[in-house]
């Protein structure tokens, strides 16, 4: 007998196997290049079984042969409730002030001089951007610190695997507690308050929302993405990643960069040793260098 089915079957609403979740982090694994170690078990079990409810299956035996026949809409389904989205306006704040303290006036004072608006040109990625919040505080921190931004040719790129999410980001309504702990004059300056259905919530407004471009991007796929960036966001995204996977990714960035652009990564994050092209210049800042 098994015994974790039995055990399942006394305490949870669905039947819920060792098989099944070598399957599906296996199938996340191979989708999305997400790793899931056991003890991501039961946050497994957590967020498909809404998937199980949703299309009325009693058992998690049944939603694998489900997915095991190839349907790929619930394939996104799938993805889209396993990945994780936990994000805030201005998070690990240290990187927008080296944007506004040390990069932007840099960038600036090197493109004083220039003529024409290509020399101007300014390409940024928000890769894993989640529900917004980094992109739109990129965007901000370009507004409050480029006094003739009018006369730059500025585009942020902003992707994430959760197509769901990136509707969310793209419509940039949050609950009034995602913005709470803003300064007022951000709040006053670059957000909305909801009236009548939508009380309750802040929207971004529109100059900073023009400044971004959100797209369904899975980053183990083929990327759709001319480049090069003057900087690329990619935080708490790669740690998901096995060791092998890490490595390749990097190289693709590294690759989408140009000599002297930027790569922020999470606080829990590294690149020691992944691509001698970084170095490291502040805490989880890298700039690529010219070999």
């Amino acid at each position: 007998m098994d015994l974790d089915f039995d055990l399942a079957k006394r305490t949870r609403e669905f039947a819920y196997t060792d098989t099944n979740f070598s399957y599906l982090s296996a199938l996340v694994k191979a989708r999305s290049g997400i790793n899931l170690s056991d003890a991501k078990r039961e946050l497994v079990y957590g967020r498909v079984a809404k998937r199980l409810r949703s299309l009325g299956f009693t058992t998690f035996d049944q939603y694998c042969d489900f997915l095991e026949q190839g349907n790929e809409e619930e394939l996104t389904h799938f993805i889209n409730a396993i990945t994780t989205n936990v994000t805030d306006f201005f998070r690990e704040n240290h990187h927008f002030e080296f944007l506004s303290n040390t990069w932007l006036p840099e960038l600036m004072a090197d493109k004083a001089e220039a003529e024409g608006s290509d020399k101007r040109r300014l390409r940024i990625w928000s890769a894993g951007c989640s529900s917004g919040e980094e992109p739109y505080s990129i965007a901000i921190t370009l507004r409050e610190n480029i006094p003739d931004i009018h006369r730059w040719d500025i585009k942020i790129l902003a992707t994430d695997l959760d197509s769901s999410i990136v509707e969310k980001a793209q419509a940039g309504i949050y609950p009034l507690e995602r913005v709470r702990d803003l300064p007022q004059a951000h709040l006053k300056r670059w957000f909305r308050l909801g009236l009548g259905g939508n009380t309750g919530t802040a929207s971004v407004c529109d100059e900073i929302k023009r400044m971004v471009t959100f797209k369904t991007l899975n980053l183990m796929e083929e990327w759709p993405i001319k480049g090069p960036f003057d900087a690329i966001f990619c935080r708490n995204v790669i740690i998901y990643f096995d060791k092998p996977t890490r490595a390749t990714m990097i190289n693709r960035f590294e690759k989408m960069l140009e000599v002297g652009a930027y790569f922020f990564i999470g606080h829990s994050e590294s690149l020691f040793g992944a691509n001698k092209s970084f170095k490291l210049v502040g805490r989880t800042i890298h700039r690529k260098v010219d070999l």
